[in-house]
Parts: structure tokens; sequence; C-alpha cells
């Protein structure tokens, strides 16, 4: 399995600047919208965006190359709205061209630098802790399907300069 946990120094993640909360990293923030996600299957539809925003903001995951593909599938998906299949189409296509795309070094040995980003994995996950439960009486959108489409659009503008 890939060791894709993120290095926390004073309380905050050194590549994405996501506060722990609750005495979690941003990595395990993010665990819990995959759990969302993985119980409510219009939220599952978003799974592309949660995914590459998380990755995203933390580039040590990834080649360079895979960074820069990864960075142009998301705009590309974003700027032309493409649906959910067709972006996984576009991702095999382009891994199977890059071959591995993630990062080989051990965790603790990737080199990391901050960017800050408006939004992070901690905004999500404060927001999750927030939203009434899918089988409540008022049966509103969950806030995560809003969450989660406010950190793409606040991902996408960090990305157009990569």
């Amino acid at each position: 399995m890939v060791d894709n946990d993120t290095i926390m120094e004073n309380g905050r993640c050194i590549e994405c600047g996501a506060m722990e909360t609750d005495g979690l990293s941003c990595h395990e923030m993010f665990h819990f919208p995959l759990v969302w996600e993985h119980n409510d299957p219009e939220l599952y539809a978003l799974h592309f965006w949660l995914v590459s925003c998380y990755m995203i903001q933390h580039p040590s995951n990834y080649t360079e190359e895979g960074y820069k593909l990864q960075v142009k599938l998301f705009t590309d998906a974003y700027d032309h709205q493409w649906g959910t299949d067709y972006i996984l189409r576009k991702n095999r296509e382009l891994v199977a061209k890059a071959g591995k795309i993630t990062n080989p070094l051990p965790n603790r040995q990737r080199k990391r630098s901050f960017k800050p980003w408006s939004m992070t994995i901690e905004d999500l996950y404060r927001a999750g802790k927030r939203m009434p439960s899918k089988a409540s009486k008022n049966g509103g959108t969950p806030y995560e399907r809003i969450s989660i489409s406010k950190l793409a659009t606040a991902a996408h503008p960090f990305m157009m300069g990569q």
C-alpha cells in the first residue's frame, strides 16, 4: 500500500496548511468523506473531485510528471464539465501512458513545500461534522456535496498557474 500520510508540524500540514482537528491530521480527516461517500451514491459521484483536490494539495504523493498529469486532468475536467465516466476513462488513459505516477520514495524522504489553499480537507471535515443526518426529517441536501464542489472550485484557480 502507498504511504500517503502527511507531516504535521505545530498542528498544521506542511503541504496544504490544514490545521489538526479533533486530534486528526489532514490525511486522517480525508478518510471521513471517503466513508460518507461510501454511504451515499450521489456523494460518491463526486469521488474524483474529492480525491483530486486532496492529492493535488499534497504533491509529494506524486512524481513530478504524475502531479502535472493530475493537475491537467483536474483542470480539463473542471473547465469542460466532464462527466464522471469520461473523467475516469481519461484518467486511465493518462496513467497508462505515463506509467508510475505515485512517488516511489518512502514518505519521510519526500520533498515537501507549503502552498496556501483557500480551502482544505479540514474545511470539508468540519462542514461534514455539522451536516444533519441523511435520515433527518428535513431531508436536506448533504452538506458534504456542497463542500466538495466548493473545494474543487477553490482549488481550480490555484492550479491554473501550474
